[in-house]
């Protein structure tokens, strides 16, 4: 494992290249609705993102044809967008994307409703927000990266939602995927000791239900075995000499 410690040229980069992502999250969050199909919020996305002088990362990805992955309800993550998957009242839908400002990356993920969710769905959202939150509590100097991953768990379910094994955060940087790997779960070791310049992406993933997932045949999608619904929030961080700082949630609105 080689984890790279940003420069300080890099991490300015990183965070503008964050900033820059959430500006993009919070106008997209006014187009979520209902009748609003998957292929138009893409679109949108990557208009806002290339407008302002930055690239999809994700777009061509290991061949991943969007610019956003996008995933409605029993869809975990890496939902391919399309014209027919229209949004309806009632829904929740996931938005992960990764956007690069002068060859550095930022990434990240929401969850919203659309329309008049259930109080389940609600609160789904909430411990998957919260989850990520209880994480970086941890994502100091000196401490563990298991630390992180053993809070997120914990929390997680401690609220009797299921936390999914099959995928996990990771480094980032000039990549989209740098190490170390972030689970969000208890890695029983205590894993790498966090040092100040060191990006990650931390991004609970979590299920209504039981949490195995599979993959469709699409070979991207990932849904949840159960059928029930999940969400997912991401933000990138960066390990500093003090409080962690979030690249890609500055105004407190996410």
């Amino acid at each position: 494992m080689s984890v790279i410690i940003k420069s300080p040229t890099e991490i300015a980069r990183m965070r503008e290249a964050g900033r820059i992502l959430e500006e993009v999250y919070l106008k997209l969050a006014e187009r979520i609705q209902p009748g609003i199909s998957t292929y138009e919020i893409d679109r949108i996305g990557e208009e806002m993102i290339r407008e302002k002088g930055c690239i999809p990362t994700c777009k061509g990805y290991e061949g991943y044809p969007n610019a956003f992955c996008i995933s409605v309800n029993d869809e975990v993550v890496h939902g391919i967008p399309c014209e027919e998957r229209i949004l309806e009242d009632g829904d929740i839908v996931s938005l992960d994307t990764c956007l690069s400002y002068k060859d550095y990356n930022a990434d990240a993920a929401r969850t919203y409703a659309v329309g008049r969710i259930d109080d389940e769905a609600k609160r789904l959202m909430d411990v998957t927000r919260q989850a990520f939150f209880e994480g970086i509590r941890f994502a100091k100097a000196g401490n563990h990266l298991n630390d992180i991953c053993t809070a997120i768990q914990n929390y997680v379910e401690g609220e009797g939602f299921g936390i999914v094994r099959d995928l996990t955060g990771h480094g980032i940087g000039a990549g989209i995927h740098e190490d170390p790997y972030v689970p969000n779960f208890s890695m029983r070791r205590k894993g790498i000791r966090l040092r100040p310049g060191m990006a990650l992406a931390i991004e609970p993933m979590v299920t209504e239900g039981d949490w195995m997932v599979g993959w469709l045949e699409d070979e991207w999608t990932v849904v949840t075995m159960d059928g029930k619904r999940a969400a997912h929030y991401e933000n990138t961080i960066l390990i500093t000499d003090g409080e962690p700082e979030i690249l890609t949630h500055t105004d407190g609105n996410l």
